[in-house]
């Protein structure tokens, strides 16, 4: 413990010395180099306080979602600042030793620092600054409708242009604004899908966080075919330490019947059968199955009784499960819906030019839709927020999906 507070010691001196170089050469106004210094020290304070009273008991709250994106707002744009001015470093210490080497000793070893780098610094510091501000503020709540069609040649006739509302990853105890969940949950209704699927995470850790939002997400409308829903990792209480098994498994039971009070059929590694004038399509949902994570789903007993030749949807939270277990059973599940990922809350999509997140480096399927050998996965970017309290670049989602009977176009 006691290494890891030097090494946080060193690590913000450094990046306070070089970015406190920054302002100097920006500034030569004393007291606004000192106000600098002053700000930075209660933050530096205030984190590091914060963290020490984290308690496992309690698990996340907003106070610590508080505290995490203050930590970036703060040290990220400083890192940049650092690596910038540190490379000016290497150049002016290069560019001592050739004047040493072409015998110019009456300069100074070190040339001055440049404005121009400590402003580039600076410019280049405040786009991740006001991205996270963003993020924070306005962000977490710029609900987008993603809307997907894919088609399947053995996709019953009777199903063909069926519409699919997708969210996933509420995590409802991060949530701090009733007006933007309440037009959210208006975006969903808008859509007029023919069935909403949950796939899974309804809050962090306890079920009491899910209780200020029940009267809100029990406003999505049914529709015809229904409102089905899977657990998520978050959905077991594992990221807390409880006071006994039985509060833990009080909690749990608690979560699954947060399901129930909001409308949705919870299923629990089993599946139904959806009718459409007089043919059928199989549902099927799993608990949670993660490489690294809790692994409850049980596929083989999610489908007793259905073929392969069935047409299936499956429900499953992570996608690291289609990787490992779906994508080439032998039962082809034609289309798997998963979350999980959030897209890490943070990446660059530009439709068409661009799609990143750092997220990608953990999962081969952490955004939008995949295929293998015509079975499909989409994956949802997530409906709420958590750890970080916002979203940049990766906003949160409602997708629809629209089923379609016939080969792949394009």
């Amino acid at each position: 413990m006691m290494f890891r507070w030097i090494l946080f010691i060193v690590f913000v001196a450094l990046i306070e010395i070089y970015t406190f170089q920054a302002v100097k050469t920006l500034t030569k106004i004393r007291w606004v180099q000192y106000t600098y210094l002053v700000v930075s020290l209660l933050i530096i304070i205030y984190i590091a306080y914060q963290f020490t009273q984290f308690d496992r008991s309690v698990g996340q709250t907003k106070q610590t979602m508080l505290t995490l994106g203050l930590l970036l707002i703060t040290f990220l744009p400083k890192i940049i600042i650092t690596v910038v001015m540190f490379g000016e470093d290497v150049i002016r210490v290069f560019d001592g030793f050739m004047k040493e080497f072409l015998g110019n000793s009456n300069e100074s070893f070190l040339p001055d620092r440049r404005k121009f780098v400590s402003q580039a610094a600076l410019g280049l510091a405040a786009i991740p600054f006001l991205s996270l501000l963003y993020g924070m503020t306005k962000g977490k709540y710029n609900f987008k409708v993603i809307k997907q069609t894919i088609f399947f040649p053995d996709l019953p006739d009777n199903f063909d242009g069926m519409t699919i509302t997708q969210i996933s990853d509420i995590h409802s105890g991060s949530f701090d604004d009733h007006e933007e969940i309440n037009h959210a949950i208006d975006m969903i209704n808008a859509q007029k899908s023919d069935i909403i699927l949950f796939t899974g995470d309804i809050v962090n850790t306890h079920a009491t966080e899910m209780h200020p939002w029940i009267d809100a997400f029990k406003r999505i409308e049914t529709p015809a075919m229904g409102k089905y829903s899977v657990l998520g990792n978050h959905d077991y209480g594992e990221y807390v330490t409880w006071p006994s098994e039985k509060d833990k498994k009080d909690n749990f039971d608690a979560i699954k019947d947060l399901h129930r009070q909001i409308d949705f059929k919870l299923l629990l590694n089993e599946n139904i059968k959806l009718e459409r004038d007089g043919q059928q399509i199989t549902l099927v949902g799993v608990e949670n199955w993660g490489e690294g994570f809790k692994q409850a789903g049980d596929l083989s007993k999610a489908s007793v009784g259905v073929k392969p030749e069935d047409f299936k949807i499956l429900m499953s939270h992570d996608p690291s499960h289609w990787e490992y277990e779906v994508k080439s059973n032998v039962n082809n599940y034609q289309l798997t819906l998963s979350g999980h990922t959030h897209g890490l809350q943070f990446g660059i999509e530009i439709p068409g030019i661009i799609k990143w997140s750092p997220v990608q480096y953990r999962y081969k399927q952490w955004a939008g839709l995949y295929e293998n050998l015509g079975r499909y996965i989409y994956v949802n970017r997530g409906f709420g927020f958590h750890a970080y309290p916002g979203r940049v670049g990766i906003w949160p989602e409602i997708t629809v999906i629209e089923l379609k009977k016939g080969e792949r176009v394009g």
